[in-house]
C-alpha cells in the first residue's frame, strides 16, 4: 500500500512539475463567474503561461495546450483566505517583546503541511499567512500561492505588497502584562505601546536617513568633512518607518467597537491608510466609521463567544459593513474551515440577504484588495494570474465540490485523480485519524505555542529563584 501511495505521489508532482513548465490549459463550456463582472454562460477560458489570455464562446484550443469539458459547471475565482497560520509548524508568535515588527512568517513556510493540499480541495489558491496575536505589533506576513510539496520559494508572492500584523484586547495584554509583568497590561497600554513605537521610528528614521546623508558627503569629498557619528541600522525601528511612511498595511487583530474607533484614531494621527481590521467581531457598531476611514475588515462568517472579549457578536456582521460599503472579507483563521470558505460565504446570503455576487466578492476579490493583489488575483479578467477552480455546481451549494483547481494555471488539485493519502511523510506505524479535526475555535489559533513560552518562562524564573 505504502508503495502505491507514493508511485502516486510521485506521479502527481511529476505531472505537477510538467504543468508549471506550460501553466495553460483551455476550459470549455463552463458558466464563468468572474466576480467582477457578468456571470458568463457556455464560456470559454484560455490560460496560456500561467495567465487568462481568452474569454469567449468556442474558443480555439491552442497546439500543445490540454482541454478540459466544463459543460454543466461553474468556474469561480481562487478562493483567498486573508487570514490562515497554515504551513507554520509550532512557531507563529514570536511572544518575547510587545513589538516584533523584524520577524517575518515568509522565513518559516512550510510546504509540506498537507492542510494546503485539503484547502486546494475547497477551491483555495491563495492565502495570507499571519503572525500571531500575542504582541501588539507582531511580525510580518506573507501572500503566498498554493503549491503543495514542491519549494517554500515557489509558494511565496515575491511582488506582493508587505503586511504586518497587530493586535489589540486581550491577547497582548494578558501575554505581557499579565504573563510576564511588563507593558501592556491594559487597553489603554496596547494604545501607548503602538504611539511609542511610532514616535521612535520617525526620530529613528529621522537621525538614519541624516547619517546616510553625511556619510555619503564625506565619502565624496572626506578633506572637507568630518565623518559622522554612525547610527546603526535597526531592522525593527525600519519596519515600523515604513508602516508609518505607507509602505507596509497592516492587518490587526480586533474583536471591541471601542479599540477599532481607538487604532483608527492614532492611525488618523499618523497618517496610515492601509489597513484591515482582522476578526473585528464588533465592527458591524461602527460600520459607518470605518467606512468614512476607508478601513477594511475581515471576519469569521458566524464564529464568537469563544472567550469572554467576544461574547457581543452577530451573524449579520457580514451583511451590515456590506450595507454600509466596507470592503470586508471572510476568512477562516483555521487549518480546517479554510476548506470550506464557500460555505461560510454562503452564509452572508442566509444572514442579511446579501447578494450571491457580493458574497461570492468577500472571498476573492475582497480579500485580493486587501492584500493589495487586486490587478492580479482574486477575479477571472484576461491578464490575470490564472487563480481558478473548476465547481460542480454553483460555489455557495452546500452541495458542489471543487473538482479541479488551477495555480498560475497548474492544476494543483484534481478530484479525479486523488490519490488516497496525500502527506509528504507517511510512517508506518504511527496511527492516524480518518477524519480532519474539526474542533472549531475551541484552540485560539493565534495564540499557538505562546503558552508554552510562558511554562518555559516561569520554570526559569522559579529556579533563579531557589
Amino acid at each position: 500500500m505504502r508503495i502505491t501511495v507514493l508511485t502516486l505521489l510521485i506521479g502527481l508532482c511529476t505531472s505537477f512539475a510538467f504543468a508549471q513548465q506550460t501553466g495553460s490549459v483551455h476550459v470549455k463550456n463552463a458558466t464563468v463567474i468572474t466576480v467582477t463582472g457578468e456571470i458568463l454562460e457556455n464560456t470559454d477560458l484560455l490560460v496560456r503561461n500561467g495567465k487568462i489570455t481568452g474569454m469567449g464562446q468556442n474558443l480555439s484550443t491552442p497546439s500543445g495546450v490540454s482541454s478540459v469539458d466544463a459543460t454543466g459547471k461553474f468556474v469561480l475565482p481562487g478562493i483567498i483566505d486573508a487570514h490562515s497560520h497554515l504551513g507554520i509548524a509550532r512557531g507563529i508568535n514570536e511572544a518575547s517583546n510587545p513589538v516584533t515588527a523584524e520577524v517575518s512568517m515568509r522565513d518559516v513556510i512550510d510546504p509540506n503541511d498537507v492542510g494546503i493540499y485539503r484547502a486546494l480541495a475547497g477551491g483555495v489558491t491563495a492565502m495570507h499567512v499571519l503572525h500571531g496575536s500575542a504582541n501588539v505589533i507582531g511580525g510580518q506576513g506573507a501572500t503566498v500561492k498554493m503549491t503543495y510539496g514542491g519549494d517554500a520559494n515557489e509558494m511565496l508572492v515575491e511582488d506582493a505588497p508587505r503586511t504586518i500584523k497587530f493586535a489589540l484586547g486581550e491577547n497582548p495584554t494578558r501575554v505581557h502584562g499579565q504573563g510576564i509583568g511588563i507593558q501592556p497590561r491594559t487597553r489603554m497600554g496596547v494604545e501607548q505601546v503602538i504611539r511609542e513605537h511610532f514616535d521612535e521610528a520617525i526620530e529613528y528614521r529621522k537621525k538614519r536617513n541624516a547619517y546616510l546623508e553625511a556619510q555619503g558627503q564625506f565619502e565624496r569629498n572626506p578633506r572637507r568633512s568630518v565623518a559622522p557619528q554612525p547610527v546603526a541600522k535597526n531592522l525593527r525601528m525600519e519596519v515600523l518607518a515604513d508602516i508609518v511612511d505607507g509602505d507596509i498595511r497592516v492587518h490587526c487583530h480586533s474583536y471591541r467597537a471601542d479599540e477599532i474607533l481607538m487604532l483608527m484614531r492614532v492611525f488618523n494621527d499618523y497618517g496610515i491608510k492601509n489597513y484591515t481590521f482582522q476578526h473585528a467581531n464588533e465592527a458591524f457598531k461602527v460600520a459607518p466609521e470605518l467606512a468614512k476611514n476607508g478601513a477594511h475588515t475581515s471576519i469569521f462568517a458566524d464564529w464568537w463567544a469563544y472567550k469572554f472579549e467576544v461574547y457581543y457578536s452577530t451573524s449579520y456582521n457580514a451583511a451590515i459593513l456590506n450595507h454600509y460599503g466596507v470592503i470586508n472579507s471572510i476568512n477562516s483563521d483555521s487549518d480546517e474551515l479554510i476548506r470550506h470558505l464557500n460555505h461560510e460565504a454562503a452564509k452572508a446570503v442566509r444572514y442579511g440577504g446579501v447578494s450571491e455576487g457580493d458574497a461570492l466578492k468577500m472571498i476573492t476579490i475582497n480579500p485580493a484588495i486587501q492584500l493589495g493583489m487586486e490587478n492580479r488575483i482574486g477575479s477571472i479578467e484576461v491578464g490575470k494570474d490564472a487563480d481558478f477552480a473548476i465547481w460542480s455546481g454553483h460555489p455557495l451549494s452546500i452541495y458542489s465540490m471543487a473538482e479541479k483547481t488551477f495555480v498560475n494555471g497548474v492544476l494543483r488539485f484534481d478530484r479525479d485523480n486523488d490519490p488516497d493519502d496525500m502527506r509528504i511523510n507517511q510512517s508506518a506505524t504511527q496511527d492516524y485519524d480518518m477524519f480532519v479535526d474539526m474542533s472549531g475555535r475551541e484552540v485560539d489559533a493565534c495564540m499557538q505555542d505562546v503558552f508554552e513560552f510562558f511554562d518555559s518562562a516561569n520554570a526559569q524564573q522559579n529556579h533563579s529563584h531557589r
